[in-house]
């Protein structure tokens, strides 16, 4: 049976960020920590080795997999910040728009450093994500 690798865990959030090698990725990410714990009112957790989540929620498929998962989070990668968000399509369009200097995948949008975004727009995103993630899917922590 697969088995997740990107887990809950007890390592400590801010020994993760103060392992960052690169000064401005890691001031970014707690100005990132500040944004996310300020707009989801919860505390920080780690999954796996490098990302800094908040809240989960158990996921079931048709297929019989199921796991659980963050509702929402970032990682400060080398390359860029990952941010985790989940929401429905026209919405995370929409707020992409007017979003600042990005790339998209999925489930992340990758921004070089917070000055290239709109902070207000993170935090919608961030919002969205929470009530999407929550009207969908149930909700282990939060």
């Amino acid at each position: 049976m697969y088995e997740l690798k990107t887990k809950e865990n007890d390592r400590d959030v801010v020994e993760f960020i103060e392992s960052v090698d690169h000064p401005k990725r890691r001031e970014d990410a707690y100005k990132l920590l500040d944004i996310f714990s300020s707009v989801t009112g919860r505390k920080a957790k780690m999954w796996g080795p490098s990302i800094i989540c908040y809240g989960s929620y158990h996921y079931k498929y048709a297929s019989g997999h199921e796991g659980d998962a963050p509702i929402v989070g970032f990682s400060p990668r080398k390359a860029r910040h990952s941010i985790y968000v989940m929401m429905d399509e026209g919405k995370r369009e929409k707020l992409l728009e007017n979003f600042g200097k990005y790339k998209a995948g999925k489930a992340c949008v990758y921004v070089n450093k917070l000055e290239d975004i709109d902070r207000a727009i993170l935090e919608e995103m961030i919002k969205e994500t929470v009530a999407f993630v929550t009207e969908h899917y149930e909700i282990t922590d939060f």
